[in-house]
């Protein structure tokens, strides 16, 4: 018999949204939909497993933890890199670890809704509506301000098209952005200071690294017109997030839409929670109907493929 485990499954999906039953006759799979934040829970749960699949970064995967799950054979990640895992790891210990294909467009689409969402201030007027008031807030228009975008790649590029069709100037920042690159996508390449300073909406889209963790501080924040917005869909650590509770806290900026924390799932008692000017989504960017078939569609694919002898869509760890 091959045990299988399904981590994070918070809205009990998996099982509809692929099927299982083409894998061999004695796998077993036990779906989890709690979060477990220890790893040393993590590790006695999954102990008596030979396959585990993971949904993007929501459970780490150290050498610690890895090092305690001896009868694990095959680590699937949804999507083609995980930081969380430590591939090098897993590989030095006979694990093989496979990912998933992933569509590039849901985050992006997410990244508008955010945006609108606090600029129109579309929560607290949902909110405000169905508690009986009528039009509490002023929201503010987009056409003809400016959109910052850092990060111009799949995702950064997707983002700055949605706001050149809002009628918006587009400036990008990145440590190897290209002016040509940036004119490719209607944008115009700046220092980030000059775009912080600038942008009406900043917007982050970079992958989280040792060069970008912290990219934001409180140097950059307070760089910001008191009037922009901050929006994160990329990863809670690019931001300082004292820095940004302390920006938020005292109007340097006039608010933010936050997709992505430095601890997922958010505290209950986190600052984030209370604070009116911003918007928060429990990291929503890849959370779709269609990500998901092809999330649990591909892993089924790799435990099969695996437990056939013919592994597919491996990872390798990063040579030097």
């Amino acid at each position: 018999m091959t045990r299988i485990a399904v981590l994070d499954d918070y809205q009990g999906v998996a099982m509809q949204m692929a099927d299982w039953s083409v894998l061999p006759s004695d796998a077993q799979v036990q779906v989890f939909r709690d979060h477990l934040a220890d790893p040393n829970a993590v590790a006695q749960r999954l102990r008596d497993f030979e396959v585990v699949m993971a949904m993007r970064e929501r459970t780490p995967f150290p050498r610690h933890v890895l090092e305690e799950l001896p009868q694990l054979r095959l680590l699937v990640t949804t999507g083609m890199r995980n930081a969380s895992i430590d591939v090098a790891a897993a590989q030095s210990l006979g694990i093989t670890v496979c990912g998933t294909r992933g569509l590039p467009t849901p985050t992006a689409e997410l990244t508008w809704a955010l945006i609108l969402a606090v600029v129109r201030h579309i929560p607290r007027e949902d909110h405000a509506t169905r508690s009986g008031q009528w039009q509490v807030t002023l929201g503010e228009g987009l056409h003809g301000k400016t959109l910052g975008v850092i990060g111009l790649g799949n995702l950064g590029s997707q983002v700055a098209h949605v706001g050149k069709a809002f009628g918006m100037s587009l400036l990008a920042w990145s440590q190897n952005l290209t002016a040509e690159r940036a004119a490719q996508h209607g944008a115009t390449l700046v220092s980030k200071d000059e775009l912080l300073a600038t942008a009406n909406v900043v917007t982050l889209h970079l992958v989280l690294s040792a060069r970008t963790r912290g990219l934001l501080g409180a140097r950059e924040l307070e760089s910001m017109q008191r009037s922009a917005y901050l929006i994160n869909t990329s990863r809670g650590p690019l931001v300082e997030e004292a820095a940004l509770i302390h920006a938020l806290e005292h109007g340097i900026i006039a608010g933010a839409g936050l997709d992505v924390f430095d601890e997922e799932p958010l505290p209950l008692d986190h600052a984030f929670r209370r604070l009116e000017n911003i918007v928060i989504t429990p990291h929503l960017g890849y959370v779709t109907v269609e990500t998901y078939r092809m999330f649990f569609g591909d892993a089924v694919e790799d435990i099969r493929a695996f437990l056939s002898g013919t592994p597919t869509r491996v990872i390798a760890a990063p040579t030097a």
